[in-house]
């Protein structure tokens, strides 16, 4: 603030006038209208919640000189959030504030920025929350608790290795029934897969019922959430519910999740709807299928495994589909 007062008093002698403060409201206004058309809808969706939420802390505040902003109302923003939220979502909203206060300070708004050794919050029921794959046993309890959309997109993570976003995001456009193969691009990534269907997926495939029209959602009720919220959070929590209902979680009182849905798994013993990603992945290895051919299907990026391959076959990928075993599920009513 000091160093702020001494650049305003030169620029009132040098100029003759005022310099002009922002508000963090305003600044933080302009900046996402800047990110409006270079950001992907669901990330401008994360933006905008994430402004809100400090926004609403400072209250009045946040009305003021954003140079007011101090560090200590980073940390006490930051203890407030960690009370009800997991240490993941906490660290993201803060990563989202260094953004916006660094982008002030390269603007000339700020002469300080207050996020800069702000620290992220230590996740301290880490190891209870470890992802694991499912058990057979596991995925079968599930499956027997599930209505019709949800036994369909679980049978599309477990056989695709893909992640709820974009499974929800699915329309019959995505699948090519003629070369046995599902085709997206992935929303985290941008990543274009083109999967071959396992043998069981592409057995339950034939057994929905295909719209006429190419772009329509393949599990509508998903795709609506999805669309809407711009994010799967929602759609993980009901997993999460699906997963107390076999069993496979004690279950408690709800906790607030803002609609992120993260953090979810903390009593879910490592279980998630991720964990049929690295179910498939076990599986493939289980199989002897060569890492960089389970990395590949699943749509795995990783810098390490650029290093041991370049591309993998589609006869691979096809062999590696085909070693998925089958679960046995109730087919959908109507279906013979």
């Amino acid at each position: 603030m000091h160093v702020r007062r001494v650049i305003s008093d030169l620029h009132v002698k040098i100029t003759g006038e005022a310099l002009a403060v922002h508000s963090l409201r305003q600044y933080v206004t302009s900046w996402l209208a800047t990110k409006e058309h270079e950001t992907k809808a669901s990330t401008m969706t994360f933006y905008r919640n994430s402004s809100a939420g400090l926004l609403g802390f400072l209250g009045e505040r946040a009305d003021k000189d954003i140079a007011e902003v101090s560090r200590q109302d980073l940390l006490d923003f930051r203890a407030a959030e960690a009370k009800t939220l997991a240490a993941k979502t906490v660290n993201h909203k803060l990563k989202f504030w260094r953004m916006v206060f660094k982008s002030a300070r390269r603007d000339a708004v700020i002469a300080d920025d207050p996020a800069e050794f702000v620290k992220t919050v230590q996740d301290r029921e880490s190891g209870a929350r470890a992802r694991r794959p499912f058990t057979i046993d596991e995925l079968k309890a599930v499956l027997g608790v599930a209505d019709d959309e949800w036994k369909s997109m679980i049978q599309f993570g477990l056989y695709s290795g893909q992640r709820l976003g974009d499974i929800a995001r699915l329309t019959w456009a995505n699948l090519d029934m003629q070369a046995g193969e599902l085709r997206l691009v992935t929303e985290k990534t941008g990543k274009r897969i083109i999967h071959p269907l396992a043998g069981p997926l592409k057995e339950h495939v034939g057994s929905l019922t295909v719209s006429d029209d190419p772009d329509g959602p393949i599990h509508p009720r998903a795709f609506d959430v999805v669309k809407r919220q711009g994010r799967s959070g929602s759609l993980s929590m009901q997993f999460v519910n699906l997963l107390a209902q076999a069993g496979l979680r004690k279950k408690q009182a709800h906790r607030k999740t803002h609609g992120s849905g993260r953090g979810v798994g903390s009593s879910t013993g490592g279980l998630s709807f991720h964990a049929l990603r690295h179910t498939a992945v076990t599986m493939l290895k289980a199989a002897g299928i060569d890492v960089a051919t389970v990395m590949e299907l699943t749509g795995h990026d990783s810098k390490e495994m650029s290093e041991h391959y370049t591309h993998v076959g589609r006869e691979s990928l096809k062999q590696a589909a085909e070693s998925f075993p089958t679960l046995i599920v109730k087919k959908p009513e109507g279906k013979e």
